[in-house]
């Protein structure tokens, strides 16, 4: 990976993972996948590797990112899903061609059509966002408690009340600027 660029925010549902491809969308946005180069290695790291990808490809990406953003959000907020961005999605999951297959190690694999289709890795986002937007798997949806960032992300823990699409960024941040405001108020009152 090329070390010019913000490091991948991965997490465990690949859907929200790559909406966070851009990452604080309400205050400085953090796009990390701005060139086709980029989102071969994000694809690559998800085990959805291609062998290229042109700017064609990725304008298709950016649009099913951000429909995925836009319906996870909406369903985050127990709001109507928009048309256009269910359209999006729908389309790229029938455009795909791609099988899941068992590995040795019993585990899930994507197989692609064949090493330079992006689409098909857009299929499988596609199919693993209908599937987390849908109701289908174990978890629901949330937006992060940050101000700047208010991604949709997944949540799986066993209460569902996490706050932050990642602990390690958002909360992290979050966490910290309430100890230094917490911290002011303490020298504050001491003086």
């Amino acid at each position: 990976m090329r070390a010019d660029f913000p490091d991948f925010r991965l997490g465990k549902v690949l859907a929200t993972s790559f909406t966070g491809t851009l990452s604080e969308r309400h205050g400085d946005a953090v796009e990390r996948i701005p060139t086709p180069h980029r989102l071969v290695d994000w694809l690559a790291v998800n085990g959805l590797t291609v062998d290229s990808c042109t700017p064609a490809q990725l304008d298709l990406a950016r649009e099913l990112r951000e429909s995925i953003h836009a319906a996870a959000t909406a369903a985050a907020i127990q709001d109507a899903l928009p048309a256009s961005a269910v359209q999006v999605i729908n389309d790229r999951s029938i455009q795909g061609r791609a099988a899941p297959v068992l590995t040795p190690e019993g585990e899930r694999r994507w197989r692609l059509s064949s090493a330079s289709r992006v689409e098909d890795a857009l299929g499988v986002i596609a199919a693993d966002a209908i599937s987390i937007i849908a109701g289908e798997r174990d978890g629901k949806l949330a937006l992060c408690a940050s101000p700047t960032c208010q991604a949709a992300f997944f949540d799986t823990s066993q209460s569902r009340t996490r706050k932050w699409c990642d602990m390690n960024t958002c909360g992290n941040r979050q966490k910290k600027a309430r100890f230094n405001a917490n911290h002011r108020k303490g020298t504050r009152s001491a003086e």
